[in-house]
């Protein structure tokens, strides 16, 4: 009987589900949404980027237009960096990663990630968002400068004040339309 019910178990676990997820909240809102976060007008939270010491290994697949999207911390020059056809381009002026704490532990498992939307992904990050019909909204925080009080270098979220994306380079936030 234990060996049937560690059976089940084990089959529930390694499932794949495509679904969309819903993050600080009970429902997603948007159909045309993978992953969605809790927007309300109180959130100060945004998401955090991977830092990454060389942009070079962050890109590993046999075809570079797979990475076109990536987003990433540049631990080298401290600038917040999007992968785009094919080259990085930078998002932040340089910053400064004195809050970052690399993490040593014997958990990390290179080149592996949690795919969201799809069984398999042939790019490479700690999260992967594998969909053709649906997107990432980014958390929603008005006035991220004046309303975020610790930020961390590589957030990023969507200013409603200004319409546009912030992201942190460490020092200071920047802002694309």
């Amino acid at each position: 009987m234990k060996n049937i019910i560690f059976t089940a178990v084990l089959s529930l676990i390694m499932t794949n589900v495509n679904a969309q997820v819903a993050i600080g909240k009970s429902t997603i809102t948007n159909a045309s949404v993978l992953l969605e976060f809790d927007n309300a007008t109180t959130n100060k939270k945004g998401i955090i980027l991977s830092g990454v010491e060389n942009v070079n290994n962050a890109i590993t697949t046999a075809t570079p237009a797979v990475n076109n999207g990536t987003f990433l911390f540049d631990r080298s020059d401290d600038r917040v960096k999007m992968y785009q056809n094919q080259t990085w381009v930078n998002l932040s002026d340089p910053g400064s990663e004195a809050k970052i704490t690399p993490n040593t532990s014997d958990e990390i498992v290179p080149n592996q990630g949690t795919i969201i939307g799809s069984a398999t992904s042939a790019a490479k990050g700690v999260l992967v968002l594998e969909a053709a019909n649906k997107a990432m909204v980014l958390p929603w925080v008005a006035n991220p400068h004046l309303n975020v009080l610790n930020p961390y270098p590589g957030m990023m979220c969507y200013d409603t004040t200004s319409r546009s994306l912030a992201v942190f380079d460490g020092t200071v936030w920047n802002y694309w339309k």
